[in-house]
């Protein structure tokens, strides 16, 4: 029977400056991705109660972005403290998030130039964040495990 094991990267690889450094980058960016998403579903919510129509889709797209936020912080934490696990999941949805959040926001009619504008700023703030978690220096911070033979 094979068993599965979650490696990490040993502290002689996460205790470096400029891996510390590149973490804390990462860390501020996502926590602007938060700070930004955060601020839409409160206008959303401040449009609502001021008696604005809001769709479903604004509420739904802007939980669903703060969501991701918090999920995307979490593994940054976790990939700081040396989960290759929450690190490999990281430098994906850094990736896709971006795409996603322009793609879907670019659709002619489904949300105002408002909330596009506010939702591209958290996208390039997930982007930034992805060129750094996916450049050499915290790539090479979590070498790929020998298999077992």
């Amino acid at each position: 029977m094979e068993t599965t094991s979650r490696t990490t990267a040993g502290p002689a690889h996460l205790d470096r400056p400029h891996i510390r450094r590149a973490f804390g980058t990462v860390k501020i960016l996502v926590a602007a991705y938060g700070v930004l998403s955060a601020a839409v579903l409160l206008t959303v919510a401040l449009l609502a109660l001021s008696g604005h129509p809001v769709t479903s889709f604004l509420w739904g797209r802007s939980a669903g972005v703060l969501a991701s936020a918090a999920v995307t912080y979490w593994l940054t934490v976790l990939a700081a403290r040396g989960a290759r696990w929450a690190f490999l999941r990281l430098r994906i949805i850094s990736v896709v998030m971006p795409v996603a959040i322009v793609g879907v926001d670019m659709i002619p009619g489904v949300c105002p130039a408002w909330f596009a504008l506010v939702q591209a700023l958290c996208a390039v703030a997930v982007a930034a964040a992805a060129f750094v978690v996916n450049g050499a220096g915290l790539r090479g911070a979590f070498p790929k495990a020998a298999k077992a033979g």
